[in-house]
């Protein structure tokens, strides 16, 4: 099922146009030939009901107690997946992590229902070099939490997992893609 389900979301990827060619910075600050816009997904009910099918079954089988993923990419698949647990009686919580702490109000970094203690799942929706989603892993360890499982729909190959292997934390993805784009769906 899982399977089925990521061609359907690569399928609609196309339909939405969220994977471009052309000349392109990263995140990373590094050049690409191609671009994926998750977030085209993420925002789509279509995409984002398949996205939490996928997810919400990982994430389960790890058995985590919470969610989440840095702020801006992850948000959209929280809000989903928080609303998927409520209506199918799921005991899970979602989070997001703040690039940085805040400076007013409850100076948080860390937003959302998550304890000291917690096993949790953390997810970005692209992965190239891992350092959005490993600085939102350090956040949550810091915080006092345990990292179960890495998500992404997408790996660009180019170093995230490698990383994630070193702190033993395991990756599931969707899809991964060569450095010319080429995308592979697992």
């Amino acid at each position: 099922m899982t399977e089925e389900n990521s061609k359907k979301l690569y399928e609609r990827a196309i339909i939405l146009n969220a994977i471009k060619f052309g000349e392109f910075t990263l995140s990373s600050g590094q050049k690409s030939s191609y671009y994926f816009d998750g977030r085209l997904l993420s925002m789509d009910p279509f995409s984002s009901n398949l996205i939490t099918e996928i997810f919400i079954k990982k994430i389960i089988e790890f058995n985590a107690d919470a969610f989440g993923g840095p702020s801006v990419a992850a948000v959209p698949i929280i809000g989903a997946l928080t609303l998927k647990c409520h209506f199918e009686n799921i005991d899970l919580s979602g989070f997001f992590v703040r690039s940085e702490q805040k400076k007013h109000g409850t100076n948080q970094q860390i937003e959302g229902l998550i304890k000291p203690g917690m096993n949790v799942a953390v997810f970005d929706d692209t992965l190239s070099t891992g350092d959005s989603l490993l600085n939102s892993i350090k956040a949550v360890e810091d915080y006092g939490c345990k990292v179960v499982l890495a998500l992404t729909i997408l790996d660009r190959q180019q170093g995230a997992k490698e990383k994630l292997n070193d702190k033993n934390i395991p990756l599931f993805k969707l899809w991964e893609a060569s450095m010319n784009g080429e995308i592979k769906i697992l």
